[in-house]
């Protein structure tokens, strides 16, 4: 299948008109597809490292969760409708990573109802078979829920689903303040610092402020 591509994208700010920092189109074997898919993301994204005083390893974190990123990746290659001639997409922005995935949800399937508790209805019944057979997809319906459980461990927002009926669209945000909103606030370099000190240990005390 000549559509049978993922084009991953970096951009260089929010928008796709913005210029690209990085771009591949992905071809070969679906199951490697998703090894290279994840591989950029990984190496577009950040990872921060610091030292726990009285432990030897170092402790690090990535700017999303990377096992919920591989989930939306495989869901996309896995569910993705194969009569269509679009790809699948992954755009990386500065605020946000958006997974696309040509063709809406199977009938009796909703964005609501891939929240709750639902059956597995794969689009794909032999590629789906495959995935499973290789210990990629477990064919329960849980791979939604995990995703969102993923973000909110690491404090991220849950995970945005859309079906336009043409495509399935999932993105991960960093913050629930975009950027844009900061930026209208006006705030100097201080109080900047305290946001991104705010990002990550969601809390801060009047001595450390």
């Amino acid at each position: 299948f000549l559509q049978s591509e993922v084009r991953c994208a970096r951009f260089k700010g929010i928008d796709v008109t913005d210029s690209f920092i990085d771009m591949k189109v992905l071809k070969g074997n679906i199951d490697e597809q998703i090894d290279q898919a994840e591989k950029f993301v990984l190496n577009n994204i950040k990872k921060s490292a610091w030292i726990v005083p009285g432990k030897i390893p170092r402790e690090e974190k990535w700017e999303y969760p990377p096992e919920a990123i591989r989930e939306a990746i495989t869901n996309a290659i896995t569910h993705r409708d194969y009569q269509s001639t679009a790809n699948v997409q992954i755009r990386i922005f500065d605020d946000r990573i958006e997974i696309w995935n040509p063709g809406g949800l199977p009938e009796g399937l909703t964005v609501k109802k891939l929240k709750g508790k639902h059956e597995s209805i794969p689009q794909n019944p032999l590629v789906a078979k495959m995935f499973f057979m290789i210990k990629y997809i477990e064919q329960w319906g849980t791979g939604v829920n995990k995703m969102i459980k993923q973000c909110e461990k690491e404090g991220l927002p849950e995970p945005k689903l859309e079906d336009t009926k043409s495509s399935f669209i999932v993105t991960f945000r960093k913050s629930k303040i975009k950027p844009e909103d900061l930026q209208k606030l006006g705030l100097n370099q201080r109080q900047q610092e305290i946001i991104d000190y705010l990002k990550k240990e969601k809390t801060i005390t009047s001595t450390k402020y």
